[in-house]
């Protein structure tokens, strides 16, 4: 039910800019014109589309099925005494979460000079629903109506402040080669992926020759890939019952999963020159994550499938991985063994996680032991190289140095 009590805060003050901040992992929630007027006229009636239900909710309507994002996804501007995972109208939400012009206001007031925004949680953070759809014709249509919004309307509006990353088509590896190339010469420069694509009963990772054609494109354009944690529609849970709390404290847990899962399959090794960025789990797994591999290989691991590379699993993951960290001040002593140029940093806006509107505060108290030039890398120079994304100019924004 819509809740027209409820009120939003008023906006925060401007955060002084130390640093010139490029977020590697935000989200948009869809406006609601999005598909249809990017359907093709012969297939418009199957696209998504926002109605509203007989209790005053808003949702989207894809092959006859519901489709919502839930309200702590959405809660930046709401007091906390408001938060909700119950779904939120378009009216609920601060204008930012839609509405791209407000969204640059809401980065300005935070700091953040670039930013890459995943998909909502009503299609997942690849947009897994809009591509595992069985009819390849509409299910493209969906993938393709996104993208070019994104590039068009979102990106389009902003060049420089956000970084352009498309959705993947599932069902064929060789198609969605195909939809990197082409997304590439448009300008496209990463794209999101399933950490685990087993789980959506699609072929492992491990399947070296059916995803081929999808690492090889990404690889040859240096399109970066994506991996968000929960992108494949699980994180680890706990134990039955257990609440949000532990599902989003166990987020990290998920991506040292991913990440070992990827190494040993051989995908660093086998693509040397491709790049993945891992949003969402921060840092601090790293290190154990590089000395468990360096102590598999030289015990339990030679019982298994041979590891037949060129280059260890910890020398491939610290390589070809790029780690993102949202608050782990724990960690930063450990920059150096993780690799300094390979740390990004995410305020995961808007969500009930994110560091806005005091992300230009964090930093400077988490960095205020850090050499200028390693917390200028990491606040946004390691993104800006990694994506290949404009540098901020003028008398604004601090320089970030590559």
């Amino acid at each position: 039910m819509p809740r027209p009590d409820w009120k939003l805060l008023a906006d925060p003050e401007p955060q002084e800019r130390s640093y010139s901040i490029i977020s590697v992992d935000d989200h948009l929630t869809e406006p609601a014109d999005l598909f249809v007027k990017r359907f093709p006229a012969k297939l418009r009636d199957k696209a998504p589309q926002v109605i509203t239900t007989p209790d005053g909710s808003e949702a989207w309507v894809y092959r006859d099925r519901l489709y919502r994002d839930n309200g702590m996804s959405v809660v930046a501007g709401r007091p906390k005494s408001e938060w909700t995972l119950d779904p939120l109208n378009f009216g609920e939400m601060r204008r930012s979460a839609w509405d791209v012009h407000a969204r640059v206001k809401d980065m300005d007031l935070d700091g953040i000079w670039a930013s890459l925004c995943f998909p909502s949680g009503a299609w997942g953070f690849t947009g897994r629903v809009l591509s595992m759809n069985d009819d390849q014709e509409i299910g493209l249509a969906a993938v393709r109506a996104w993208n070019s919004w994104m590039l068009e309307e979102w990106h389009g509006a902003y060049p420089e402040r956000f970084i352009p990353m498309q959705l993947p088509w599932f069902k064929d590896p060789k198609v969605a080669g195909d939809e990197v190339r082409r997304n590439a010469e448009l300008g496209f420069t990463s794209v999101s992926f399933l950490e685990s694509p087993h789980l959506l009963k699609l072929p492992p990772i491990t399947n070296h020759k059916h995803w081929e054609p999808f690492f090889k494109a990404c690889e040859e354009t240096d399109t970066v890939i994506s991996l968000h944690c929960g992108a494949s529609g699980f994180v680890l849970q706990g134990s039955p019952g257990a609440g949000l709390n532990v599902q989003t404290s166990l987020f990290p847990a998920t991506a040292f999963c991913a990440a070992v899962d990827w190494v040993w399959a051989g995908i660093p090794a086998l693509y040397p020159n491709l790049k993945i960025a891992l949003s969402e789990g921060g840092i601090g797994w790293v290190p154990m994550a590089i000395n468990r591999l360096d102590y598999v290989l030289a015990h339990s691991g030679t019982g298994g499938t041979p590891w037949t590379y060129d280059v260890t699993p910890s020398e491939a993951l610290r390589r070809n991985f790029y780690f993102c960290m949202l608050d782990d001040p724990g960690t930063l002593d450990q920059r150096h063994m993780i690799g300094i140029d390979h740390i990004l940093f995410e305020t995961d806006f808007p969500h009930a996680d994110s560091t806005w509107p005091g992300s230009q505060d964090l930093l400077r108290k988490r960095f205020a032991d850090l050499p200028q030039h390693e917390a200028v890398m990491i606040a946004g120079g390691n993104a800006a190289r990694l994506f290949r994304q404009p540098l901020p100019h003028g008398a604004d924004w601090p320089a970030i140095a590559l």
